[in-house]
């Protein structure tokens, strides 16, 4: 938050309370998730069929599986055949279709009379995966919702008591989900994505409720812990390992910042009748930015997104620009996660010296998202890249 910690002098009575409070809190912790463990490994659930309904519906999809998402979909309704509650990490590059496993996941449990949970770490990332869970799916007959603080107080009541009553298949939603007046009467699977964005008492919440819940973990950049899980067999992995077909390789540039690059990146692609994200490494600097823009390109339709903006200018802005209304989006890194639309092929960001490795990972995959080429422009503001930069932007 914007609170500033405490900072205690070291050898000081403050300084030795402090460390043994710490300890006492993750001794507490430790042994409230062993008791979560222990409870989870002799929990039973019945087993999730195929359906008859669901070939049926997966033949009017539009999208064919990869090889590595089919084998993904084995291990998972593999785990689905059980009687044991499923917790298993889907881990794949940017672009590469978890949301499609999991969709075809989550039809497979809803199928079966059972509710879905899908977390996600945005409101941004949540409307856009109830935009496409209900585009797929409601002319099935599968209900599905939104849950975020969006939602107006009587809206979330409604949503509320529809949940209680199972009349709700798929529920999705930010930290909302994990409130306490939130019950779901049949909660069959719960899916967290981008799990990295998530600490472990958030992740743990729901499988403390509910014990017997199955869970996927989606991520491009899991955390050492969770990865941990997986290598020592705890926890199983399946990967998706190659890309949709047709899509191709982005073409990325590590260069020093100049005007010319800029004018010439985005008038390619405003050109060829494509949308561009114009990353800002801080708020502050995003009118200077726009400034600058609306000079180059006056005419232009240009709009801004940040974290400081309320959720439902955010939820407008992006709707706009998922529509096409908006041609460059200059935006902080609140576009990092999980965003997919198919048109926007050229990502420019400023100072790029201050992204981390994940960071630069993830919102170099927002774009190529379809067949055209797409384009990253990574600028360092001197003409001397420090080392440490050269080689998160380089890798």
């Amino acid at each position: 938050g914007l609170k500033n910690p405490q900072i205690s002098r070291l050898g000081t009575p403050l300084w030795t309370y402090t460390k043994k409070k710490a300890r006492e809190d993750i001794m507490k912790f430790a042994r409230e998730l062993l008791e979560l463990y222990k409870k989870r490994s002799v929990a039973k659930r019945p087993p999730y069929p195929a359906d008859a309904l669901e070939k049926e519906i997966w033949d009017k999809f539009e999208y064919e599986e990869t090889a590595s998402q089919k084998r993904a979909l084995e291990e998972i309704f593999r785990d689905f055949a059980k009687d044991e509650p499923m917790e298993r990490l889907l881990v794949g590059d940017v672009g590469f279709g978890k949301t499609e496993v999991a969709l075809r996941a989550a039809l497979r449990v809803a199928l079966a009379g059972k509710q879905v949970a899908l977390l996600a770490p945005t409101t941004i990332l949540a409307d856009q995966h109830a935009e496409l869970f209900k585009k797929r799916l409601e002319d099935f007959g599968i209900e599905v919702e939104r849950f975020t603080r969006l939602e107006s107080e009587k809206r979330a009541r409604k949503i509320l008591e529809k949940l209680s009553q199972s009349s709700v298949d798929i529920l999705i939603g930010t930290h909302r989900i994990l409130s306490k007046d939130l019950e779901f009467k049949n909660l069959g699977l719960l899916i967290i994505d981008e799990e990295q964005r998530f600490g472990v008492r958030q992740k743990e919440t729901l499988k403390k409720k509910y014990p017997a819940v199955d869970i996927l973990y989606l991520s491009a950049t899991p955390i050492p812990r969770t990865l941990a899980f997986s290598f020592s067999k705890i926890r199983p992995l399946s990967e998706i390992s190659d890309p949709p077909e047709g899509r191709r390789p982005i073409m990325t540039f590590v260069l020093p910042q100049s005007e010319k690059i800029i004018r010439e990146a985005v008038a390619r692609e405003i050109s060829r009748g494509g949308q561009v994200y114009f990353l800002s490494p801080r708020i502050r600097k995003i009118p200077a930015i726009l400034e600058r823009l609306e000079k180059i390109f006056p005419k232009t339709k240009k709009a801004v997104l940040h974290g400081r903006m309320s959720e439902q200018e955010l939820i407008k802005t992006m709707r706009e620009f998922r529509e096409g209304k908006i041609k460059i989006l200059i935006a902080t890194t609140i576009i990092e996660n999980g965003l997919d639309i198919s048109s926007v092929n050229t990502l420019v960001a400023e100072d790029a010296t201050r992204l981390g490795l994940a960071e630069a990972h993830q919102l170099r995959g927002r774009i190529g998202r379809g067949d055209r080429q797409a384009f990253a422009y990574f600028l360092y503001p001197s003409k001397k890249l420090p080392p440490r930069s050269a080689g998160r932007l380089e890798a």
